[in-house]
């Protein structure tokens, strides 16, 4: 089929090698969901039979009585990303196949348990709508361009039962950039975002092995190359998670003993227009100017090795070149993002979160739904440069209300949020919210006492004057000079300081915001 999607360089986001695990399901009775992650091909072995039935290499659910009805299961992803294609695999199921299939997607944060999951609370947005399968078929099904979505939790409903070999989702890895702040990650990491998006040659294993998660378990799971015979040497190259100052290079040769290289050498480069829609070798022709990462150097078999940068490079690709060929189990590119990285990783994860999953991310930012919404529909953003006067434009157009119920969302000056328990359920916002008066206000954390006390008392005048707490930028500025600004507002009349308050906020989000997307 000529309109079949290309996964050449999707990732299996459920792969139970790369951490998917099914969490909830109702209904195994034949057979286990989780063996529909499984890697290896599906198998059939007649005439063995379990105390339940044949045994069957895949999840399979009862016979059911109480049609109309559905089976259902949800799938836990290894790392959370958008969806271009699902492979429903119905392989040695003739008879027991089901007759269509359907499948949503959700965001949720955390360590949900089977319970959560399956609340009806969830929002679920639909990838792949109730289509049709064969049986004893490979069937893979495009996401629609309204489901690209970036989601953590898959769903696949089956109708009315039946039974599946294997599940693959087929996708592109977004991570949350904060898990990205203040430490050095492997930025090739597959996990994180990173792709191989090319090799000279992939004979004996796949490219994509490069940067798998984990360590390679046998030769299999690495990439290897055929026996060259002529001049030249072999090649592969990565696109990092996002722009990143690679400080440390991880070269293993684990389990390649007679076919490891005798050399490598490690090239970076800085393209990033160079996305997810140009990942073949031909869009990596246009890439030319290829800096010395770790000139050539001798490796040994069977072998970590660990090579310290003396000048760390910023790069969004790396090339590693073996030298003259043979097999690499892993390769590692520990670093961190460049301010240009955060950002851009930081939106292309804002604008592809689930509306749900926006809208909370928001909130945590200003606490009026009307605002929260408003700015969700109107991604994507692209840019920090453009989210910004948006989200000031839709604030002033807020009604008077608006402004009051975000007001309501901040702790007064000089108190401490108390925290509540997260719902299992709930996006990471839940946690910035928390985090974010305390960051803001962390000046009143060395005010005297009577400065703590004179706050106490200008707030309660300030609300029984305004009817709403008192609202400051707290960023940047000390305990002494917020008091000294309460003070002064209180002569303002009650219209005029519901509009410098409502100025406030637009401040307080403005950094929020910038927070979110810059880290900084």
């Amino acid at each position: 089929m000529t309109d079949a999607p290309d996964l050449t360089n999707l990732v299996d986001l459920a792969a139970a090698r790369f951490g998917g695990s099914v969490v909830a399901v109702n209904d195994e009775f034949f057979a286990l969901a989780e063996r529909m992650l499984l890697a290896e091909a599906p198998i059939v072995r007649p005439g063995v039979f379990t105390e339940r039935g044949q045994w069957t290499d895949g999840w399979e659910t009862r016979r059911r009585r109480d049609l109309p009805a559905a089976d259902w299961a949800i799938v836990r992803l290894g790392a959370p990303g958008i969806v271009h294609a699902v492979t429903v695999d119905t392989t040695h199921f003739t008879g027991n196949a089901p007759e269509s299939v359907e499948l949503h997607g959700a965001t949720l944060a955390g360590y949900p348990s089977a319970e959560d999951v399956a609340e009806d609370s969830v929002t679920w947005v639909p990838l792949v709508a109730r289509t049709p399968v064969a049986a004893d078929a490979v069937n893979v099904l495009p996401v629609s361009a309204e489901g690209r979505l970036r989601i953590s939790h898959l769903r696949l409903t089956i109708h009315p039962d039946g039974g599946v070999a294997r599940l693959r989702v087929h996708g592109v890895v977004v991570p949350d950039p904060r898990l990205l702040d203040r430490v050095t990650s492997d930025l090739a990491a597959a996990y994180l975002g990173g792709v191989v998006v090319a090799a000279s040659d992939m004979h004996y294993g796949d490219r994509h092995n490069l940067n798998a998660s984990g360590d390679a378990r046998a030769m299999g799971e690495g990439w290897e190359t055929r026996r060259r015979r002529g001049p030249g040497h072999d090649w592969a190259v990565v696109r990092l998670a996002t722009e990143g100052t690679v400080v440390r290079a991880e070269v293993d040769t684990r389990h390649f003993r007679g076919n490891a290289p005798r050399a490598v050498a490690l090239w970076a480069a800085n393209a990033p227009t160079t996305g997810d829609d140009d990942l073949a070798t031909d869009a990596l022709s246009a890439i030319t100017d290829w800096r010395p990462l770790l000139p050539r150097t001798r490796v040994q078999p069977n072998t970590r090795h660990l090579f310290d940068l003396e000048v760390p490079v910023e790069a969004t690709h790396v090339r590693v070149d073996a030298i003259p060929d043979g097999g690499l189990a892993r390769l590692r590119l520990v670093g961190a993002p460049t301010e240009a990285g955060r950002e851009s990783l930081a939106m292309r994860w804002f604008d592809s979160l689930t509306p749900a999953a926006a809208r909370e991310e928001l909130l945590a930012c200003c606490g009026s739904e009307d605002w929260a919404d408003a700015v969700t529909a109107l991604r994507p953003f692209d840019t920090l440069a453009t989210l910004l006067p948006a989200a000031e434009q839709e604030w002033w157009n807020l009604p008077e209300t608006a402004w009051l119920e975000a007001f309501t969302a901040h702790p007064r000056i000089g108190e401490r949020p108390t925290p509540a328990p997260t719902p299992p359920t709930s996006s990471r916002a839940t946690v910035v919210s928390l985090d974010a008066p305390r960051r803001e206000q962390a000046a009143l954390d060395q005010a005297s006492e009577d400065v703590r006390a004179a706050f106490a008392e200008g707030n309660a005048e300030y609300e029984d004057r305004f009817g709403f707490i008192f609202l400051v930028r707290a960023a940047g500025r000390g305990a002494q000079e917020m008091l000294e600004l309460l003070r002064e507002r209180m002569a303002n009349d009650p219209r005029t300081e519901l509009r410098v308050a409502a100025g406030q906020q637009a401040e307080i989000t403005a950094l929020r915001l910038r927070h979110l997307i810059t880290g900084a």
